[in-house]
């Protein structure tokens, strides 16, 4: 199996970019993983809202294959503790999926059209971060999952 994270708009600052660096990199012995970054609809209007994350769902779904297993992150998806993410996880993987893509909206969020091809919708936590926290967030309970699964020190 592989890992793909689906996200739209680019890490601006560096202490994010160094963060998901180095969680990238420790994941390469487990599995494979790959970011993909995807521009953003510029929303100029409050009222365009909905059209902008219709176009940000086509952009979206162009890189998603029918049989990926996907895993979308929303506000009003399940909360996992780690063991249970790393179940998960260990769960799909068993399952005989070769790709499990997260997908990482805007900070308006995602279109129901994403929302409804998830197959499991996941909230990070019910706290309000920045948007962008969201990937290293994700990265270091990708690595987490791992240990967890592989028995190895790290997860306390």
């Amino acid at each position: 199996m592989k890992i793909k994270i689906i996200a739209l708009g680019k890490i601006k600052e560096k202490f994010l970019k160094d963060g998901i660096d180095e969680f990238m990199k420790r994941l390469r012995p487990y599995i494979p993983v790959e970011i993909i970054e995807l521009q953003p609809v510029e929303i100029k209007d409050g009222n365009m809202v909905s059209k902008a994350l219709d176009e940000e769902a086509e952009k979206i779904l162009a890189q998603v294959k029918k049989e990926s297993y996907i895993i979308t992150l929303e506000i009003n998806g399940k909360q996992l503790s780690s063991e249970d993410f790393a179940e998960k996880i260990d769960e799909i993987s068993k399952s005989g999926v070769s790709e499990l893509i997260f997908i990482i909206g805007s900070s308006c969020g995602l279109s129901q059209e994403v929302s409804k091809r998830a197959d499991y919708k996941l909230s990070i936590s019910k706290m309000t971060f920045l948007h962008q926290f969201a990937r290293l967030l994700l990265v270091e309970q990708i690595y987490r999952a791992f240990k967890i699964l592989k028995n190895e020190t790290y997860h306390k």
